[in-house]
């Protein structure tokens, strides 16, 4: 075997790829595309191993020599050179922060919205310990944040933050961060308590009381506000798939809505038909949105393009005398009209489908739930017509209230 010299790794970096050896395990690896690298091989525990040592730009011959002897100086030590690196990362995770970042890195990989526990994460645990050491964190810490979200009035946001440290600190326990979960001891009941399934559906009288409401308060209630609202009645569709959707996705001359499957809550792409009342609001939203992308865009300077995810909640809220980390309220404009969110109104454009009459199966698929049982299993027909009949009925009874 010819050892290699700088001038043989400066031509073979030029030339055809391959891996060359340089003896010890060494091997100088030039790839089809990217950087040319150093690598070591190794056998342990009876397995044949192999590790980047760094891009052949950063380091010279005879330091990847140097290098390469000192990974092989572990592994008679008894240390794997991959464990020994992987221990090396994990010792540079000094902070909260720093221990979030590895563990969601996880996350992207495993949750479909993996954005859900890192929005939580960024605002409401983040400021209390992110710059702290994870082994100094403490259950007090622990209960600040909880206390902080559950005076804010958002006890299922509490439960969730609550979720997420139990998961975040057990995390460094297996890196050997810690070696206790300092929010263990603590269960719903110190956060948010035991959440009760909403059923909350607007009446009809109560819903043309709402949007007249809405009106009168137009200085606070903005216009785009009113229109997803409007648009979230009519359609069914999830908050998310309305104020997060881009134009792209609407033909407003065929009148359909295309909501892909990345987009869909439910994983499951689908045509939307869109009644004449619909395009009527669309419309006026794409005078609007003034050019962008999206339906909603964002009116304030934010990193998020589209209208935030708490933005129409937070409105309603503040009618309703509801404002998060203000010590004086807003005076309560709703009236005796009972508290609501903004997912009631698609629980609403559920109840109201069915007063109308439209049978039970068209209407689930309105709101894009997949068909239950063995209809769920053996029917694939998507009642696109049956669909766009019962949204343009819901439209004749929603036109003169909105």
């Amino acid at each position: 075997m010819t050892k290699l010299t700088s001038k043989l790794v400066a031509a073979k970096v030029k030339g055809e790829p391959g891996s060359f050896a340089d003896g010890n395990g060494l091997y100088l690896v030039v790839p089809k595309r990217g950087r040319a690298y150093w690598s070591l091989r190794y056998t342990a525990h009876s397995k044949r191993k192999q590790m980047t040592l760094a891009p052949v730009d950063d380091l010279s011959l005879a330091d990847a020599r140097a290098e390469a002897a000192l990974k092989k100086k572990q592994l008679r030590d008894g240390l794997d050179p991959l464990i020994a690196k992987k221990q090396a990362e994990y010792a540079s995770i000094h902070t909260v922060d720093e221990l979030f970042a590895d563990w969601h890195e996880g996350n992207v990989r495993r949750l479909k919205h993996h954005q859900i526990p890192q929005r939580v994460y960024m605002q409401d645990i983040a400021p209390v310990i992110g710059e702290m050491q994870p082994s100094d964190v403490t259950g007090r810490d622990i209960k600040q944040i909880l206390q902080n979200i559950v005076e804010s009035n958002r006890p299922t946001v509490a439960n969730d933050a609550l979720l997420y440290c139990k998961q975040l600190f057990n995390h460094a326990i297996k890196l050997d961060l810690i070696v206790h979960n300092p929010a263990f001891a603590f269960s719903v009941d110190d956060a948010g308590g035991v959440e009760k399934s909403r059923d909350r559906a607007l009446s009809f009288k109560e819903l043309t009381q709402v949007f007249k409401k809405f009106r009168e308060e137009s200085d606070s209630f903005t216009r785009d506000n009113y229109l997803a609202c409007a648009l979230l009645v009519l359609l069914g569709v999830r908050k998310g798939e309305l104020t997060e959707a881009t134009w792209s996705e609407f033909h407003l001359k065929t009148k359909t809505w295309y909501l892909p499957s990345e987009r869909s809550k439910s994983g499951v792409a689908i045509d939307i038909p869109l009644p004449d009342l619909a395009i009527q609001w669309l419309d006026e939203l794409k005078v609007r949105s003034l050019g962008s992308d999206y339906v909603f865009p964002n009116r304030r300077s934010s990193k998020m393009p589209h209208m935030g995810k708490d933005t129409l909640n937070r409105a309603i809220a503040k009618l309703f005398g509801r404002e998060p980390g203000r010590a004086v309220q807003p005076e309560n404009k709703m009236g005796d009209i009972a508290y609501f969110t903004v997912h009631d109104l698609r629980r609403t454009c559920r109840s109201l489908l069915a007063a109308i009459g439209v049978p039970g199966h068209v209407a689930e698929r309105c709101l894009n739930h997949a068909l239950k049982g063995v209809e769920g299993i053996y029917n694939r027909h998507d009642y696109f017509d049956e669909r766009k009949e019962a949204l343009e009925l819901l439209a004749k009874k929603l036109e003169p209230i909105i």
